[in-house]
Order: structure tokens, then C-alpha cells, then sequence
């Protein structure tokens, strides 16, 4: 059996194998928008991984707080699924913060989990973005309206 570790691995060599053909092709610009994707999913799982470790909370305890399983939290954390939003939303509560998901330019989005405190603090301010994902807008609007659903849903 393949560990997660080594799934990512060879999932990120096979997006990078097929990223370095080219970018003539239809079929490039879909690889494009896969890695664009995947990093997004990345992303997302490295901000819940960072605001869970600053609780200090176990993925056990997350998956509890969020009516979720531990496997389920570990697959999020390691970009391995795509989220829901309303599953983003019992994640945040979960952690005891806000979500922010928003465009940053053309290609990025902008991923936070501000705490509460934080955000009291910072009413009115713009929320500071703790990760990165180069993913459209577009795309992720497309990506919501087309009935994906996340293994974590």
C-alpha cells in the first residue's frame, strides 16, 4: 500500500513531468489548470495544518470539533481533496477563526484562518492572508458550480 507521503510524491512528479511538454497544446492548458488546482488544494490544506498546529490540537480533535474523521483531516491537510465550502465553514468554526478565500490578481487566491481575537482586532482591516495558491478566481468559481464534491464534504 502507498503511503500518502509517497502518493503526493509521485501525483506532484507526474503534474511536473507533464507541465515541462509544453504550452502549445489544449491539452497543456488543461495540465495548467490541474497544477493550478492542485496547488489551490495545497494551499488550503497548509492553512488548516497551520491554524490547527497553533491551537495545538491533535487532527483527532479537529475531525471531532468539525463532525469530520481523522483520516478525513489528514487527506485536507495534505492536499489530497478539495473542500466544500460549507465544509470550510464547520473547519473554521471548528477552529476558532474566520475563513477568507479571495482573488489576489489574476492567478492567485488568497487563503486565511483568522483567528477570532485577530479579527476583532482588526475589524475593517483587510484579513492577512497566510497562505497562497495560484488558482483563478474563475476557476474556482467554475471549479464550485460544476457539482465537484470533496471526499471530506
Amino acid at each position: 500500500m502507498v503511503s500518502h507521503a509517497q502518493w503526493k510524491l509521485a501525483r506532484d512528479r507526474k503534474v511536473a513531468a507533464s507541465i515541462s511538454e509544453g504550452e502549445d497544446s489544449p491539452e497543456s492548458a488543461e495540465r495548467v489548470r490541474r497544477r493550478r488546482e492542485l496547488d489551490l488544494a495545497w494551499d488550503l490544506g497548509q492553512a488548516v495544518y497551520d491554524r490547527r498546529t497553533a491551537l495545538g490540537l491533535a487532527q483527532t480533535e479537529l475531525a471531532r470539533r468539525a463532525n469530520m474523521t481523522q483520516p478525513q483531516v489528514s487527506k485536507l491537510e495534505l492536499g489530497g481533496s478539495m473542500p466544500t465550502v460549507p465544509l470550510l465553514l464547520r473547519l473554521a468554526r471548528a477552529m476558532e477563526a474566520d475563513f477568507s478565500l479571495r482573488p489576489d490578481g489574476e492567478d492567485v487566491v488568497r487563503v486565511s484562518f483568522i483567528p477570532h481575537a485577530a479579527a476583532e482586532e482588526e475589524k475593517g482591516a483587510e484579513p492577512p492572508a497566510t497562505e497562497h495558491a495560484s488558482a483563478s478566481a474563475a476557476e474556482a468559481e467554475a471549479d464550485a458550480g460544476s457539482g465537484r464534491t470533496a471526499a471530506t464534504g
